[in-house]
């Protein structure tokens, strides 16, 4: 299997090139030259398989350059039971008659980011030894919340690697902020970007097309790659659980094997939900693919006008990892909206960075509709549907599952589709406890105001708190990985604006030469 960029398709590299790389040198995405097919009978061949036979059966269709005992050995090493609390890894939980929801944060961080970034290390890794690069490889990410603590968990001390993460400094809830700056790790280390989270993004992505600053690294013995969902090694193991959770229904007999069903996706930079479609395209018996934004909604709008445009207020929400107005993701779709025309992605790539949106017309835009559907929910709305929710079923959602509800329950009013259908929880609700507690205990302690970095346990000993409130309100434990944040050392304090990310890179890198 070859891959090629969504920018220039001339180029050919394998897997283990492209995760290595992680972004192409002109700003493409690697995308893989066909998308396989899995048939009904190897489907159900799986039914009785665990999550990493499952997982080691889509991997090696994507990934053929690795071999078995390879393969074998990441996803081992990465779905273990010391990584995740749940014995089925990505368990499925029937909310009401045809709803399920994908349980995807029950790895080291509450967050579905574990899925694919406890693995992904081992697939760099694997892929530096297998093609004799002697560099060190500098990870760099940018992080609107999730990401960031899960990579810097799955990279921490893995030898040949260092991780840089960059958040924005008030666009991320103190929970995941806390796991960040408190994460352990000779390699690891992050800093918070004055803006939001689009402007960490770009910031990261002008470093990875700087050659000056390659030259830097080469000199070094260094080279860059990512940890976010723009490496292919980052977006493949997300396939998997679309599969896995699909074939539980079939093993519990809530649906038959072949019977379509529907996957609700809260996303805000399109990897989680792209992940899902790849699923439909190699033959996962899929209908719509709904597509939840907050009310940073330029998804949703896409979808229904097929008008990409991010020129419009960015709002700081209470799901904040969907609190995104350029997702990357996206442009992986649009290659294959244009049948694999790599001028016409450049063209709107190029439009959007100088007119700020661009617009798809015709059969792409037709096809688009046809896969996807999109809304929105409220802050208020997502409240309201975490309190709905735990009132009417005693289920307890983070803010990000609850946009995806909200917008479930809009999607069916509109169509009157009742097909069965997948909604897919990316974080724990400890990880947004303030927020969380406030829905299902109306007139309980509000959102924490975000102090700066720099605030020495007040803002941990307060979360704690919250954590222990919402345990005894819910009944529900408090995650493993989430107990004991304000007894831990804060190690990560620099900050800088999204220009300053460059220079930071290179102090960061001089900084860990000097240990």
């Amino acid at each position: 299997m070859k891959y090629y960029s969504t920018r220039d398709n001339s180029l050919q590299k394998t897997s283990m090139e492209v995760i290595k790389q992680g972004l192409s040198a002109e700003g493409g995405l690697f995308v893989p030259e066909s998308i396989p097919a899995v048939s009904m009978e190897e489907l159900s061949g799986l039914l009785k398989a665990d999550y990493r036979e499952r997982a080691k059966k889509i991997l090696s269709m994507y990934l053929t350059d690795y071999s078995s005992r390879q393969l074998t050995d990441c996803v081992e090493g990465a779905y273990s039971a010391d990584n995740f609390s749940s014995p089925e890894t990505a368990p499925v939980t029937e909310l009401e008659k045809g709803l399920h929801v994908l349980e995807l944060w029950h790895g080291p961080t509450c967050a579905f980011k574990d899925m694919a970034l406890q693995i992904l290390p081992y697939l760099m890794t694997t892929a530096v030894r297998a093609t004799g690069d002697n560099k060190e490889i500098l990870i760099l990410t940018a992080t609107s919340g999730d990401t960031g603590k899960a990579a810097m968990e799955g990279f921490s001390d893995i030898p040949g690697t260092r991780i840089l993460v960059f958040y924005p400094q008030q666009g991320v809830s103190p929970m995941q902020k806390l796991q960040m700056v408190t994460q352990e790790g000779s390699n690891v280390m992050a800093a918070a970007v004055k803006g939001n989270f689009d402007d960490a993004q770009t910031g990261v992505k002008q470093v990875f097309r700087d050659e000056e600053l390659r030259d830097y690294l080469d000199k070094r013995g260094l080279s860059f790659s990512s940890a976010n969902s723009i490496n292919w090694g980052r977006l493949v193991p997300q396939i998997v659980y679309y599969f896995s959770s699909y074939l539980d229904l079939v093993r519990y007999n809530r649906i038959s094997l072949g019977e379509p069903v529907n996957i609700v996706v809260p996303t805000g930079n399109f990897g989680n939900i792209l992940a899902a479609w790849y699923a439909r395209e190699m033959g996962l018996p899929v209908n719509r693919l709904i597509c939840a934004s907050n009310d940073n909604k330029v998804l949703a709008d896409f979808i229904r006008t097929g008008v990409y445009d991010k020129r419009r207020e960015f709002y700081q929400t209470i799901s904040p990892s969907m609190d995104i107005l350029v997702s990357s993701n996206l442009e992986r779709l649009l290659y294959e909206l244009a049948q694999r025309d790599d001028a016409q992605v450049k063209d709107w790539m190029k439009q959007l960075s100088y007119r700020g949106f661009y617009q798809i017309k015709g059969e792409a835009l037709k096809r688009l509709q046809s896969d996807f559907w999109g809304g929105s929910a409220s802050v208020e709305e997502t409240m309201a549907s975490i309190q709905d929710t735990y009132q009417k079923t005693g289920y307890v959602m983070d803010p990000h599952t609850a946009v995806g509800k909200w917008v479930y329950d809009s999607y069916r009013r509109e169509t009157g589709d009742t097909d069965a259908t997948i909604l897919v929880s990316t974080a724990s609700p400890f990880k947004f406890p303030a927020d969380v507690l406030k829905a299902i205990q109306p007139g309980s302690s509000g959102s924490i105001d975000p102090s700066h970095v720099h605030a020495k346990y007040t803002e941990a000993v307060y979360e704690i708190k919250l954590l222990e409130q919402l345990a005894k309100v819910s009944g529900w434990n408090i995650p493993k990985p989430l107990q004991g944040l304000q007894d831990k050392e804060i190690r990560h304090r620099a900050v800088c604006s999204r220009e300053q990310i460059r220079e930071q890179v290179i102090a960061m890198i001089d900084s860990q030469e000097m240990r």
